[in-house]
């Protein structure tokens, strides 16, 4: 990777700063996957059997701990075993030691999105849990390896289209956008009937009029056409209404979205060096920083990198410059 390139994009792109914050930090080298959370990141949304709706965010907590590693130990395993990562997933699980995750959303009440602090769909925004607590729904635990790599792993498909009845999508752009490309990339990859795989295929039936393709192994004898009246396949509002919508108002347009009371691009990334890092996970941080910004970074992108680091907090940015001479 050429770090000027790098550096030279986050650096035109300042909402970019909230991730990269925490990619230069602790969390940006995890001691392996069991060992690090994972985030919906977008929200998605709820709707209960009442038809009640609620915008939701999805935080899988690891049971083991949160622990990192530092940039020398990474660089050393890199050079040492570059499967570190996979092959100590496969032996834990192989040995019975089971890693799990637990299972929190936030909840936000469908009105609130309209007059919420912060646009609640930016992807490169959190909810601060003082607004939205996180409630523990359940775990997820990992029991078995693949017994083969090809048709489990890289066969897999996942996608954020593949929603059940009371999960849907929100209007944030990238989510929206992933909707689409996912299932698209899938197609190139694996063919447009990547569904039949056994590894991406449904446990209950499904019915539609998604048919022909190469590949296609399943056997149908309804028409390939809808409406009809030879018994194929329809939709059941009555029994299964659609309530996993919203509405917008206005233009459609291609733009930014618009900024709403406590939206700006550095100040959640200021929050988490000066709140959430501890003295020593900041010091990680500057040193993190520094070393990638030594390493074929030209001067014009390099004075840039310093104002960017300014703006998330002036003092990391000094010293960041400082670390830098």
């Amino acid at each position: 990777r050429d770090h000027d390139m790098q550096w030279d994009f986050w650096t035109l792109s300042p909402e970019s700063a909230h991730q990269v914050t925490w990619l230069m930090g602790d969390r940006g080298i995890p001691k392996t996957y069991r060992h690090m959370n994972g985030y919906s990141s977008h929200t998605y949304m709820w709707a209960n059997a009442k038809g009640e709706r609620f915008w939701v965010k999805y935080h899988f907590k690891t049971d083991q701990g949160v622990e990192s590693l530092t940039q020398e130990e990474a660089d050393r395993i890199a050079g040492e075993d570059s499967d570190y990562h996979r092959r100590d997933l496969f032996d834990s699980i192989a040995k019975g030691d089971h890693p799990s995750w637990t299972l929190k959303v936030q909840i936000m009440p469908f009105e609130d999105a309209a007059t919420y602090r912060y646009n609640p769909f930016d992807l490169t925004k959190v909810w601060p849990h003082g607004d939205y607590p996180l409630h523990e729904v359940g775990k997820l635990t990992l029991d078995r390896n693949p017994t083969d790599f090809h048709t489990e792993i890289e066969q897999a498909a996942f996608e954020p289209n593949n929603l059940v009845p009371g999960v849907g999508v929100s209007p944030d752009k990238m989510l929206l956008a992933r909707v689409f490309a996912y299932a698209d990339a899938h197609r190139a990859r694996l063919g447009v009937n990547y569904k039949q795989i056994p590894v991406n295929k449904p446990q209950c039936p499904v019915h539609s009029y998604t048919k022909d393709g190469a590949m296609r192994v399943e056997n149908v004898s309804d028409p390939v056409y809808a409406p009809n009246s030879k018994g194929g396949p329809k939709a059941d509002p009555e029994r299964y209404p659609y309530v996993e919508k919203w509405n917008a108002s206005g233009e459609f347009i291609r733009a930014a979205y618009t900024l709403r009371e406590d939206d700006d691009d550095f100040g959640q990334p200021g929050t988490l060096v000066r709140e959430v890092m501890s003295d020593a996970e900041r010091e990680h941080l500057v040193s993190n920083i520094a070393g990638h910004l030594s390493d074929g970074v030209s001067e014009p992108v390099l004075k840039r990198a310093f104002e960017y680091w300014r703006k998330v907090d002036e003092d990391l940015g000094a010293r960041v410059e400082k670390a830098m001479k």
